[in-house]
């Protein structure tokens, strides 16, 4: 009898690595943002953004007894902004300003048991020609074989900007099959880009984990984990109105400190937007598709506005 325990050992010790591996510390993807995926042939306003992210979980072992994990996050990323179209040659024409933003970021997440959240965020970039979102929206009209855009020369000047922001997420309520929720979000972010605040409702229905695990919150890894997932796969639909105060936007406005951008405009203070999408999410990998519907953000001849996001995610050790 002693003999096939110790045959077995081996295969034991051997499978053990084969269930720890299922749980990963790091994650690494990438978000796109384009109106071209509602494919309602538009390309105006918020036109594209891409950013790449990096992710990691401190030792949560080490963590205090109410805290459940704490994550920090690295980025970079790059955001076009529009008129109406792309190819604006006649400045009379353009209800919005052709503007870049281009920027480095890092994020701090604290998640506790009790299923709040805090976030806190520094972006350090540049607005304008530096931003080389010209460029950027040249090459990829040129890829795809799009119109050559026109009107670049009119976009907002250059300023090195700072922007600092922070989120508040609160669990309200969830049911007792554990396949639906609903979750309060608060932000604040102030900077030479951006200031505002917001609040808004996040509804979730499907396959769900706690707050501090959900890749909705892009808190699937973990390291030496000290509590359950709820499920070992997420799929979800997602939905989330939220109101905003728009303090202020040089994308919109013109760079705060440099008044020479030929063409801005006053921005709405009230902006309300509506959230849908998907969500599925393995131990390794994550997919996400989500629809962002805007009211009106220009006071212009701007009309509202909406676009499409795809996030790919991969988690390792």
């Amino acid at each position: 009898m002693k003999s096939i325990k110790y045959a077995l050992l081996p295969l034991f010790l051997f499978a053990m690595p084969s269930v720890k591996a299922q749980t990963f510390k790091n994650e690494f993807g990438f978000s796109s943002d384009n109106d071209a995926y509602l494919f309602m042939g538009q390309d105006r306003y918020y036109t594209n953004g891409l950013f790449i992210n990096f992710r990691h979980a401190l030792n949560q072992q080490l963590l205090s007894e109410k805290m459940e994990k704490k994550t920090f996050e690295i980025a970079i990323g790059q955001e076009m902004y529009n008129p109406r179209s792309g190819y604006a040659p006649n400045p009379s024409t353009q209800d919005r300003p052709f503007a870049g933003y281009l920027f480095t970021k890092g994020v701090m997440s604290w998640f506790k048991k009790d299923e709040q959240a805090w976030k806190a965020g520094l972006q350090v970039g540049t607005t304008g020609p530096s931003s080389l979102a010209q460029k950027g929206q040249e090459l990829l009209h040129s890829v795809v074989g799009f119109y050559d855009p026109e009107g670049w020369e009119y976009q907002i000047k250059d300023e090195l900007s700072l922007n600092l922001s922070a989120q508040y997420i609160k669990l309200l309520q969830r049911s007792a099959n554990q396949q639906t929720d609903f979750t309060f979000e608060g932000y604040a972010r102030a900077g030479t880009t951006f200031s505002g605040a917001g609040a808004g409702i996040l509804f979730r229905a499907g396959k769900i984990n706690q707050l501090f695990n959900t890749a909705y919150y892009h808190a699937q890894i973990e390291n030496n984990a000290t509590t359950l997932k709820l499920v070992d796969k997420e799929v979800f639909f997602y939905a989330k109105p939220q109101i905003n105060v728009v303090a202020y936007d040089a994308t919109i406005q013109g760079s705060m400190f440099n008044h020479n951008s030929p063409i801005t405009f006053d921005v709405k203070p009230i902006v309300f937007a509506q959230q849908l999408g998907f969500n599925y999410s393995s131990s390794r990998f994550s997919a996400d598709f989500g629809l962002l519907f805007k009211t009106k953000e220009v006071k212009s001849a701007a009309r509202a506005h909406q676009y499409g996001t795809i996030s790919l995610f991969y988690r390792f050790n």
